[in-house]
């Protein structure tokens, strides 16, 4: 395997000096550029455009999902892997819905991050393997709703106002101020709506509010 190039975007910098010095460890990946806010990542990964990027999901600025949608909007060659502190099988799933390649939770980070850059270098997806469960729910759901149909119904009454913004093209920083909450739960929210009504792609939830605008009213 030829060298790998990385980026680590994390804002705790101990964390961050303790990971680059497990990770540079393997002669084949180098660490091309740290980041320790979310715009700072987004401008490295579009000028240095490695081959994987290890995120943080909790971010100044903006957060792991923010960055994933800047990467696929750039369409920037980059695999992204999940880097959490969050034990949350919904947060789970909103990451693997938005194209992420991998998912480690922060407490074996030093133990499996090198296997897991690896891995999503070379086509993989990796998972940390306490959620092994996760993935079975995941398919179990994912059988469910192929034999049901999902509706706005199924919905809650926060992620309707939500979707209804949305159908009036408003971005997820003007539906927190007129929801009075933050943009993060606005985030947390579109990715909640997506699994619900099995959409795919970045633009699917957009396109689905607008279709279908005059339920919402």
């Amino acid at each position: 395997m030829s060298e790998i190039q990385i980026l680590i975007a994390d804002d705790h910098p101990i964390f961050r000096e303790g990971l680059k010095k497990v990770i540079t460890r393997d002669a084949q990946i180098k660490v091309v550029g740290e980041a320790e806010d979310g715009l700072t990542a987004i401008a490295l990964l579009t000028t240095l455009q490695p081959q994987v990027a290890v995120l943080d999901l909790d971010m100044p600025g903006k957060d792991g999902f923010a960055v994933m949608r800047a990467v696929q909007e750039a369409k920037l060659p980059v695999k992204v892997i999940f880097l959490t502190m969050h034990n949350s099988e919904a947060i789970f799933h909103s990451a693997l819905d938005a194209g992420v390649s991998g998912y480690v939770l922060k407490d074996g980070a030093i133990a499996e991050i090198v296997n897991a850059i690896r891995a999503v270098a070379a086509g993989r997806n990796h998972i940390s393997a306490e959620l092994s469960t996760w993935l079975l729910n995941r398919a179990q759901r994912a059988t469910e709703l192929a034999q049901q149909k999902p509706s706005i119904a199924d919905l809650t009454p926060t992620e309707l106002r939500v979707l209804k913004l949305i159908a009036q093209e408003k971005t997820s920083k003007e539906i927190a101020a007129e929801l009075f909450i933050s943009p993060k739960t606005v985030e947390h929210h579109r990715s909640s709506i997506c699994e619900k009504l099995d959409l795919r792609g970045f633009n699917a939830l957009v396109k689905f509010a607008i279709s279908h605008k005059s339920e919402l009213a």
